[in-house]
């Protein structure tokens, strides 16, 4: 933002600053070779691939005394005991097990890859493994699918894949044991030899089935699978299979249901969300969802809350649009067949991926950032782009006003019929004439070819660190756009080419500022908006003499979100040095309570940044900051507070109900990178 002769308060500098992204680099960030992106190809170009969750638990179908709501947690969360568990084996005989049908359906589905679980936290083996008498050879079965689905795979030219499970509460080596498991003693078990146990059940998968295009790892999070023997396991498998593709689950990267979260040298791939399609994708980064067509990945008899066939088709369409790939969960009953809803589901998608699966297939995230339209992915052709426009909002006039851009667009038509369409040009706008066209069911694909790559007019970003300040902030602008110039306005109004010009800046008031990108004199892009506020910071506290370190309370219980502590008895109490739970790592049902005093280095804008899973919340000067409460995988949150230098109270509330726990409390500020906050800042009164 630039010159403004008329205000005394604003200091300027020079340069305009160019796009560009700052994205977390939570897989093994080694720069792959040539070599590993042409592994990495086929999986990129199939975009859709089929999850299969089968196994014991398809058995009990969900219910267990009385409670409807399992799935393949079953044995964990109903708390089975291993010798009532392992009775389910006489109970599996899928004698309606059909490798072709179930390949078949995939493949008409439009799905390229088949991912199946060989071995969930169960520990059962899908297959007849030497290592163990816990598999499908010990069932009435007695047969092994693996077997027959890598024959079916091979047959309909889809890609067969494994899920492995690291976690395993079966395995007499395996640590830790459930919380619940007081009939099962750890004496005596020893981990080494499970590792070694794995690796010989890997080698049996990765020599006996052929080319597996993917090793599918989970249940890695509890603290007994390190960092080391990840690294060491990954080398394992690339021995057995080089152009095998391995996802983040095999370290400790991933960080809870959002599939990235932790900065480093991790081992994998590429990154799993679960259950969600990330608001932007990860640009730059492999990444896959995978997601559930109901709300078990297990099959369930009870569970009928299935999610439309246009959700789905959606839902395929807006991972591909964000640069991932789909892998979509159908979980077998206990007699080997798909339940009917699934079946049905898979028939619609693979009605509307028959017309349309060009836009999905081989393509690219969408350039743009937002379509209120619907979505749309990109595909390089000999000179240009292809777009796909999947429209899931049909516009009133017919008329599909794409996103502001510099290309002209040189051949528009409809993907399924492929009709010749009209288009237009109303300032930075192209538009296309939709009269006539038929639309289908989901979405419509629109394809629009233009020459070189898309040139987006999008809105300029109004940067700066932090939303409050007490003295001055720096404010940067950043545009892609070639040769535009940045506008600004703090008045409120809209900015126009006779507005300040935008650079470099240091704001010493309060302001709201608007900025467009400008082209020839001619306004290219929407407005972006940025409020940004001068505060007084918040005043330190008196506090006598403290000790080092904080105060903690422990409580023992089953919830949904964070209680009312004040009503509860703690089960121990005592010092800590920092935010610890080290103390119930790998344990469930618990809480901690943290109380003490943070000192503040220099007066300024401090972040606080709270990750938990699950539920947590800070208070600084008993006012709450951060609230990251409720049931939920490992999620960030964060604040930007004004403090003063000194003392001022700090709390950190946590409860962990099942799965993974974690908890970690960290800060930024004036001369302090994003870290864990340190020992030596926190005290407690004596």
């Amino acid at each position: 933002m630039q010159h403004a002769p008329r205000m005394m308060n604003w200091l300027f500098t020079a340069t305009i600053l160019t796009a560009s992204s700052k994205f977390m680099q939570p897989l093994a960030q080694v720069a792959k070779t040539k070599t590993d992106q042409q592994k990495m190809q086929w999986w990129r170009e199939a975009r859709f691939g089929l999850f299969i969750h089968w196994g014991l638990y398809a058995v009990p179908a969900g219910e267990w005394n009385g409670n409807t709501n399992y799935g393949e947690w079953i044995r964990n969360n109903a708390q089975i005991p291993l010798g009532t568990y392992d009775k389910f084996i006489s109970q599996f005989n899928p004698t309606k097990f059909n490798a072709d049908d179930w390949v078949r359906m995939a493949k008409e589905a439009g799905m390229k890859y088949l991912v199946i679980t060989t071995k969930h936290h169960d520990g059962f083996a899908i297959w007849p493994t030497a290592t163990s008498d816990f598999n499908v050879m010990s069932t009435p079965f007695k047969k092994d699918p693996l077997k027959d689905l890598a024959d079916a795979c091979h047959k309909y030219g889809v890609q067969l894949c494994f899920y492995y499970s690291i976690m395993d509460w079966h395995h007499p080596d395996y640590l830790p044991r459930r919380d619940w498991e007081t009939d099962r003693s750890s004496e005596g078990a020893d981990f080494s030899r499970y590792v070694d146990y794995m690796k010989a059940q890997l080698k049996e998968l990765l020599t006996n089935y052929g080319k597996i295009g993917v090793l599918w790892f989970d249940g890695e999070w509890e603290d007994t699978w390190t960092h080391e023997q990840a690294k060491d396991l990954y080398s394992y498998v690339k021995s057995l299979q080089p152009d095998i593709i391995v996802n983040n689950r095999i370290d400790k990267g991933r960080g809870g249901m959002s599939g990235f979260n932790r900065a480093g040298d991790f081992a994998g791939d590429f990154g799993t969300p679960e259950q969600e399609v990330p608001a932007t994708g990860f640009p730059g980064l492999d990444w896959e969802s995978c997601m559930t067509m109901n709300g078990n990945w297990g099959y369930n008899s009870h569970d009928q809350n299935w999610k439309s066939s246009a959700d789905l088709v959606r839902t395929l369409i807006e991972t591909a649009s964000k640069g991932g790939n789909l892998l979509l969960n159908v979980g077998p009953t206990a007699d080997g067949v798909f339940p009917q809803p699934s079946i049905d589901r898979l028939h619609d998608i693979g009605t509307w991926m028959s017309v349309n699966s060009a836009s999905i297939y081989n393509t690219q995230a969408s350039p743009f950032k937002n379509i209120d339209f619907g979505y749309c992915t990109q595909q390089v052709m000999p000179g240009g782009t292809r777009l796909y426009f999947q429209v899931t909002k049909w516009p009133a006039d017919g008329k599909l006003v794409l996103p502001a851009m510099g290309n002209t667009i040189s051949k528009a038509y409809t993907l399924a019929e492929k009709t010749s369409l009209k288009t237009s040009k109303a300032n930075a706008n192209s538009i296309i004439d939709l009269q006539g066209v038929q639309q289908q069911p989901y979405a419509t694909v629109i394809v629009a070819e233009i020459k070189g790559k898309p040139v987006v007019y999008a809105e300029p970003v109004i940067e700066a660190p932090a939303t409050i300040f007490i003295d001055q902030l720096p404010v940067n602008f950043k545009t892609n756009i070639p040769g535009a110039i940045v506008y600004y306005t703090t008045n409120g109004k809209d900015p126009a080419n006779t507005s300040a010009q935008a650079r470099s800046m240091v704001l010493r008031k309060s302001a709201t500022i608007k900025a467009a990108c400008f082209l020839n004199g001619k306004q290219i892009s929407t407005v972006s908006t940025a409020s940004f506020e001068k505060v007084t910071p918040v005043a330190a506290q008196e506090v006598s003499p403290p000790s080092g370190g904080l105060q903690f309370a422990s409580y023992e219980g089953k919830w949904d979100k964070l209680p009312d502590f004040s009503s509860l008895s703690p089960a121990a109490m005592g010092t800590l040095a920092n935010f610890d739970i080290s103390m119930k790592r790998g344990k469930e049902e618990y809480a901690f309570v943290f109380d003490g005093w943070i000192r503040i280095p220099l007066d300024g804008v401090y972040t606080f940044y709270l990750t938990s899973d699950d539920g947590s919340r800070m208070f600084l000067n008993d006012q709450l900051i951060v609230d990251n409460d409720g049931l939920h995988g490992e999620i960030e949150k964060a604040k930007d507070i004004a403090l003063a230098k000194g003392y001022h109270k700090i709390k950190v509330q946590y409860f962990e109900r099942s799965g993974t726990d974690n908890l970690e409390v960290s800060w930024k500020g004036p001369g302090i990178p994003k870290m864990r906050i340190p020992d030596v800042v926190l005290y407690r009164e004596n």
